[in-house]
Order: structure tokens, then sequence, then C-alpha cells
């Protein structure tokens, strides 16, 4: 008979622990969270979160940046971008960026600068993560009391999350105020190709 479930499910876990690498503050006894379990072993030590969120933006932005430049460097114009495997450049041509009258790219040099820029800010966020994680205050509320927080305060978690929803729809307004002002958007499927 064939056994449908695994059997190491009723084993418990067992790590190597060596208790001369674990941080004070940052272990498992002192936290009840191991090592997997992430950003959990930051609740109390609301800087290192921050630097931690701050290095995960910055590897986010510099994936953008790279790919980016990757495309542009093999872009080939006689091509369809869809025949290319292209991810990036299709959505930077919707914004109408290099994009000729008839719907063709005749210029990548607008493609160039936004991965060059995106790599530029994602050196500035890994660093402001790096400087977070490993120089900076481990708890914020104790160096600027506005950042701080507290995980079973409603108020200041709903505000936060609240800034971020504002940050988010004034990125969208931008971009609507984009199309209608600053040269529209590329439409491939309006009359005449589109912008």
């Amino acid at each position: 008979m064939k056994t449908l479930y695994s059997l190491r499910r009723f084993y418990p876990v067992e790590t190597l622990f060596n208790g001369t690498l674990a941080l004070a503050g940052r272990d498992q006894e002192t936290t009840g969270f191991a090592w997997w379990a992430g950003n959990a072993r930051l609740i109390n030590l609301s800087g290192k979160l921050l630097g931690a969120h701050v290095a995960h933006a910055g590897l986010i932005v510099f994936w953008a940046g790279a790919m980016n430049l990757f495309e542009v460097a093999h872009f080939v114009p006689e091509k369809p971008m869809y025949e290319q495997g292209l991810i990036l450049l299709p959505h930077l041509a919707t914004l109408g960026w290099g994009v000729g009258p008839g719907g063709e790219v005749i210029d990548t040099f607008p493609y160039f600068v936004s991965g060059v820029l995106h790599l530029i800010s994602s050196a500035v966020l890994g660093f402001g993560g790096i400087y977070h994680a490993l120089l900076g205050p481990e708890i914020l509320e104790e160096s600027f009391p506005f950042f701080g927080y507290v995980w079973k305060d409603r108020n200041k978690m709903t505000t936060i999350l609240g800034i971020h929803l504002i940050l988010l729809g004034i990125g969208a307004f931008l971009l609507v105020f984009k199309a209608l002002y600053f040269g529209g958007v590329y439409d491939t499927w309006a009359p005449g190709g589109g912008m």
C-alpha cells in the first residue's frame, strides 16, 4: 500500500546551533523565533526591520535596472518585441518613450537612461539598507520617535499602511497626469497607432 503523506511532518525539526554566532537579542531563546522565521526575529528591532525592507527594495530596483539594460543590449529593432522575449521594454514603450509615429521603437536611449537611473537608485537603497541593518539605531523609537511603532497599536499600524497607500496613489496620479498632459500613453489598439 502506498503512503500518501510524508512521515517527516511527525518528527521535530532540529538545526545546528552555535551559541557563539548568535547575537544578543536576536537568537531563538530571546525572540521566540528561529532563524528561518525571517523578519519575525526583528519584530522588536524597528531599525533593523527598516534596514531589511530598504535593502529588499534595493534588490528589486537593481533587478529592474539590470534587466532593463540587458534587454536594451539585446534589442533588435528589426524584430517585434514579442518575438524577442522582452518583458520590460514593451512596458516602457507604452509610455511613448522612443516610439516613432508608426509605432516602432526608433530610439533606445530613454530605455538606457531608465536602466541606469534604476541602478543608481538601487545603490542608494542598498547603502541605506546596509546602514540601517548594521550601523543605524536598532530601535527607531529611541532616536526618532515619529518612526517608532508598537505592533499592537492599531492606530500606528493603520497610519503606516495609510501613508504607503497615499504614496502609491500619488504615483498612480502622476501616471495619469503624464498620460493626460505630458506625451500621452501609447496604445497599440488605438486608430493610427495611438499617441
